[in-house]
């Protein structure tokens, strides 16, 4: 992944653009950026007034933890043929818990937790 542009390079575009040195498509040709940059970026600037990136990532740990996990074992070992549609409506109802099935599925991976279907 690319890294962000930097605070300088953005204070330049902004200050060009204030003092009406060209359009957005000039502005992004003089600075060798992409237009939905220039776009993206001065759109954003009045609404919140800030030149910095935004945050990129994000924190992807489980929310499935401790007793949660021993929840999950217990559901995952009484029905083998259980949907993952089905633990995780399973797990909102008992713990409150919203977490996605890809996440489910990730977590049940990790615990090495299989399932069986019937067939």
């Amino acid at each position: 992944m690319a890294a962000a542009y930097s605070i300088d390079l953005r204070q330049k575009i902004l200050s060009a653009w204030q003092n009406k040195e060209g359009s957005q498509r000039d502005l992004a040709k003089r600075f060798k950026v992409s237009l939905s940059f220039i776009r993206d970026f001065l759109r954003r600037y009045p609404e919140t007034n800030e030149i910095a990136a935004k945050p990129q990532g994000g924190d992807r740990r489980s929310k499935i933890k401790g007793k949660d996990q021993e929840l999950l074992k217990t559901i995952v070992t009484g029905q083998s043929d259980i949907y993952l549609r089905e633990i995780q409506e399973t797990l909102q109802q008992r713990t409150g818990i919203d977490v996605s099935v890809s996440s489910l599925s990730r977590t049940l991976k990790r615990l090495k937790l299989g399932r069986k279907k019937k067939l």
